[in-house]
């Protein structure tokens, strides 16, 4: 089965922040950032029950090398993936699921 990927705004968001914080810090390391990102994006599309439900049905994964982890849920229903936060594992972990 197929699973389609859509980025909540939150997600877009962290996204492209740490892009940015990671591109000033050096030329092409948020290029490798995002890379990292869409590797693991991936590797949940092709197999996205590989990690366990956490709190209200969310999933997450941790990206390699970077300190964040992907938060998404899936709607089994829609054949669907959401991507709802990249997450900065240093922030409050409490915020994680809201």
């Amino acid at each position: 089965m197929t699973y389609t990927v859509a980025f909540h705004p939150r997600a877009r968001k962290e996204l492209l922040e740490a892009w940015i914080w990671y591109e000033e810090k050096q030329f092409g390391l948020g290029d490798r950032f995002e890379n990292e990102v869409y590797k693991r994006i991936e590797e949940i599309q092709k197999n996205p029950e590989r990690y366990a439900e956490r709190k209200q049905s969310f999933r997450e994964t941790k990206i390699k090398i970077f300190p964040y982890l992907i938060i998404y849920k899936i709607v089994k229903n829609e054949n669907l993936i959401i991507i709802f936060s990249i997450f900065h594992t240093s922030r409050n972990p409490k915020l994680k699921y809201k």
